[in-house]
């Protein structure tokens, strides 16, 4: 009996067409498209984070060992205002957006309207688990959508959590949350959505797109890469040294996709950076960090395995200069910071996603542009400086999904500004109103009477009627009159 009650929980092929079906009969009700719909949806969803603030953070901490500061202010907080956002804003984000019309098209008036896509699939990530399931989901329900969300297998019990609390609080008719691991998500990515949002790897990102083309479905890919931090010698070093720590240690022990990778800075001041981050974390995390409750694990064996294999390269195991400390059983990995690593080691050749910080050295500033131009572009950039020809270069230069200058990764909570890759590091944008345009159509319509029917439009053509289409297509109101009273 067990194991039949095992064998109709798999989800296959078999299983994703009947969800598809389902969820397509749904969407074609037009159950999803009214402001009412959203609204309470979208309310309902503040009402998961708010009744249940205490099981989310139990959860996170039993997945990832995640501070309970960190699990409430890069998740909970970050839900909880991109809800509030929607809500004051989606009656406005709903209504057509009238523009203006051209000689040509005279007498008409136009409008924008925003449509929802129809059915999506999002797809979370293990490192900020709630909120990489959650927050993309605000901006396609926001839109009208149906959707389907699948969080990440590697954090259980946040997965299960997800489930069970979007099962009781969301309409189950229109908002599904399908477990498991590459299975179910390989079954999911055999349908055809109207839209696939991945947060994750860009080597999973590839699988995601290859699927996605199959059906010439759009993909948002939040990716990553290693993402740089310059540094400049005319600044508040105590308070750069916190940002800069606080966005690579304190954001999940560097397991973030937008957390600083590595640092540059110049050979004279590099030793008073060292310094003053080695004050700091140990200021943080005592002296020896194994021990200390404010750091994440890494998420599992393999994820230990491949920052171990970082840090013993032959190439770089002689330029640690602090931590290196691990815990395989526990899977704790202490900060780590590497001073001057090869261009062709292994740790500045992938994303590090963990607390390895190497730190390279150049005679001038300027220098470090050039080194990061010539990698991949990165999903964050930053700048500390107070020059403001350095500032203007960085930004004029560095080609990123996010520059930041003067802190780290705080980009990502702030609404008013997309959040995405560029090349590599992805596709696509969200947060604020970017999330509920990244679920939308923005449809043109353009609305016309009977009267002002140009017969020049239509054959029999004749010179007449061409200088008369040529001034109308141009868009010059001289150049119709006088072809309308025969001047050439």
């Amino acid at each position: 009996m067990a194991e039949d009650s095992e064998t109709k929980k798999v989800f296959d092929a078999e299983a994703a067409a009947s969800l598809m079906k389902e969820l397509r009969g749904t969407y074609a009700s037009g159950k999803t498209r009214s402001y009412e719909w959203r609204v309470a949806q979208l309310k309902n969803l503040m009402k998961i984070v708010d009744d249940h603030e205490k099981d989310i953070l139990d959860a996170i901490r039993a997945d990832l060992s995640k501070p309970e500061q960190e699990s409430y202010i890069a998740e909970i907080s970050i839900i909880k205002s991109s809800c509030t956002r929607a809500l004051g804003e989606l009656n406005r984000w709903m209504k057509p957006e009238k523009v203006k019309t051209s000689i040509t098209t005279f007498p008409s008036s136009a409008e924008i309207v925003s449509e929802p896509l129809g059915v999506v699939l999002i797809i979370g990530a293990w490192n900020f688990p709630l909120l990489l399931a959650l927050d993309p989901a605000i901006g396609a329900i926001a839109a009208g959508n149906a959707v389907v969300l699948k969080p990440s297998e590697l954090c259980p019990a946040t997965s299960s959590l997800i489930a069970k609390l979007v099962g009781k609080y969301l309409d189950s008719s229109c908002i599904k949350v399908v477990e498991g691991a590459v299975a179910e998500t390989s079954a999911l990515l055999e349908q055809k959505w109207d839209k696939i949002f991945f947060t994750g790897s860009g080597r999973v990102g590839r699988i995601v797109m290859a699927a996605a083309a199959k059906h010439l479905t759009p993909v948002a890919l939040e990716l990553g890469g290693k993402c740089p931090v310059v540094v400049d010698s005319d600044i508040n070093l105590p308070v750069a040294i916190r940002r800069i720590a606080g966005g690579k240690w304190a954001s999940n022990n560097g397991q973030a996709c937008i957390a600083p990778d590595y640092i540059v800075t110049t050979k004279d001041f590099a030793p008073k950076l060292i310094d003053a981050l080695k004050h700091e974390l140990e200021a943080w995390y005592g002296k020896d960090p194994l021990e200390s409750k404010d750091l994440a694990h890494i998420v599992n064996s393999n994820h230990f395995a491949r920052l171990a294999k970082l840090l013993d390269d032959d190439k770089v195991s002689g330029k640690i200069i602090h931590g290196g400390q691990r815990d395989k059983a526990n899977l704790k990995f202490a900060p780590t910071i590497l001073l001057d690593v090869p261009e062709d080691s292994l740790v500045m050749n992938e994303e590090i996603f963990g607390p390895l910080l190497p730190i390279l050295t150049v005679d001038k500033l300027e220098d470090s542009f050039d080194m990061i131009t010539s990698r991949g572009k990165p999903l964050a950039a930053y700048l500390f400086t107070n020059n403001k020809k350095l500032k203007e270069k960085f930004v004029k230069t560095v080609s990123a999904g996010g520059l930041v200058i003067n802190d780290t990764v705080l980009h990502f909570a702030e609404k008013t500004l997309p959040f995405g890759g560029v090349g590599e590091s992805g596709m696509g944008s969200y947060h604020g109103k970017f999330s509920y345009e990244a679920f939308s159509h923005r449809k043109s319509v353009l609305y016309r009477g009977f009267a002002g029917d140009a017969s020049a439009r239509y054959p029999p053509y004749s010179d007449r009627k061409l200088k008369l289409l040529k001034a109308l297509l141009s868009g010059s109101v001289v150049g119709v009159i006088l072809a309308l009273i025969g001047w050439s």
